[in-house]
């Protein structure tokens, strides 16, 4: 309500001092000052007195329907069935999204790999091999041939073999196709294929670690520390520290701390993956009647309400509303419909606006901040007491009281 000036039946609510027929002007009583509180309390509801926020009535008064029906955001008060459907809420999981599937022991061949072929025969005098010597025994020979990349035909070329598809195969089923290929022109061939550099069996790691690369994968399999860890680790601390998996066009983001908690969640990579490490400091806002107001970081696995209210330095005991203790944030739409509680009016914004309400004067209420989860960029705001607006009132009018007091009876004492 903002201040308005006073209509005549304001005006006459407010009793006037009565006139004296003394000419020496009496002294404010106490009786005279108790008929200018309704004046006091007409100051007290304008919203021009300086404040940290809305009170518990105006955000009350707010969060109610329009008269279209609907509502700016929605108003949810925090009691043992809300926090219940919200422990309930599935947080983002490696292995819930890509599963605990180990990947192949064999690796195949794939196009940008490097292969280098060794070819031996079983005497001198072959395809691959120099005629007989004196200075040469008869033993076995062999010849390499340079390293080559394999090629968007997925083959390579081998002497007197042709062009040979090593795509989609293994070192060893590549090697037995050579043999076949050269086994009526050179004398009892062995054929060993070695991939110089692993180009199509890797992980991309990148961001925040120390060397950013193409990760090599081994036979063996391995985890996503595995390659973080290869790349040189990361460089922020842990609980700063965010991975995001990208596979088969399917990105999920965890902190670290959940892999580090939760071995399950250290899935197997797999080739081609993309591995991102962010680092993003896990904050939220303190503002209204706490002991600070700031913008205040916690772990990236979250903290709960009581938490978070300790590290703003508690309610104030001077201002703050123990019954308005607010979170205000932005919920998934799948998420809040679990509360199974009406949508507010539909805007651009594709979350829900939420401010959910918790009463510390209920002892209740300190059970529920414990079990109640803070987010990343939450606000945690605390109202101040509504008797808080009449002591400001009555701050800006008591200097005035107090000098019109002083000037009455400095008058009444010239007057004698």
């Amino acid at each position: 309500m903002r201040c308005a000036p006073p209509t005549r039946r304001e005006t006459a609510a407010v009793p006037s001092l009565p006139r004296s027929t003394n000419p020496v002007p009496a002294a404010p009583t106490r009786r005279h000052l108790l008929r200018a509180l309704p004046a006091v309390a007409l100051l007290a509801a304008c919203d021009s007195l300086p404040s940290s926020g809305p009170t518990s009535a105006e955000i009350a008064i707010a969060g109610r329907p329009g008269r279209s029906g609907g509502t700016r955001f929605a108003l949810v008060d925090v009691t043992a069935d809300t926090v219940a459907v919200m422990q309930r809420w599935s947080a983002a999981s490696l292995q819930g999204s890509f599963g605990r599937q180990r990947p192949a022991t064999t690796q195949v061949i794939g196009v940008g790999d490097y292969v280098q072929v060794t070819i031996w025969e079983a005497a001198a005098g072959g395809l691959f091999s120099a005629p007989v010597s004196d200075r040469i025994g008869q033993g076995s020979r062999s010849a390499v041939i340079p390293e080559q990349v394999v090629g968007p035909d997925g083959a390579v070329t081998v002497p007197y073999a042709g062009r040979v598809r090593v795509v989609g195969r293994s070192p060893a089923e590549v090697e037995q196709s050579i043999v076949r290929a050269l086994a009526e022109k050179a004398i009892e061939p062995q054929a060993l294929v070695t991939v110089t550099k692993n180009v199509a069996n890797t992980v991309t790691v990148i961001g925040e670690v120390t060397n950013g690369a193409r990760v090599p994968l081994t036979t063996r399999g391995d985890r996503l520390l595995d390659v973080i860890a290869t790349a040189g680790g990361t460089r922020a601390a842990a609980h700063e520290t965010f991975v995001t998996l990208v596979r088969d066009g399917a990105s999920v983001r965890i902190p670290m701390q959940a892999i580090l908690n939760d071995p399950g969640e250290n899935v197997f990579v797999q080739a081609g993956d993309v591995v991102s490490v962010a680092r993003d400091p896990q904050t939220f806002t303190a503002a209204g009647a706490t002991g600070a107001n700031a913008v205040i970081p916690f772990d990236a696995i979250g903290i709960t309400l009581e938490q978070a209210l300790a590290r703003a330095g508690g309610v104030n005991d001077f201002r703050a509303d123990p019954a308005g203790v607010f979170v205000i944030r932005f919920e998934r739409p799948a998420d809040y419909d679990q509360l199974g509680l009406q949508r507010p009016d539909p805007s651009a914004l594709p979350d829900v606006p939420v401010i959910y309400r918790l009463t510390l004067r209920d002892p209740v209420g300190f059970f529920l901040a414990r079990r109640f989860p803070v987010r990343n960029k939450d606000i945690v705001y605390v109202s101040n007491a509504p008797s808080l607006e009449i002591q400001k009132v009555m701050t800006i009018l008591l200097p005035f009281l107090g000098a019109g007091a002083t000037a009455v009876t400095v008058g009444a004492a010239t007057s004698r």
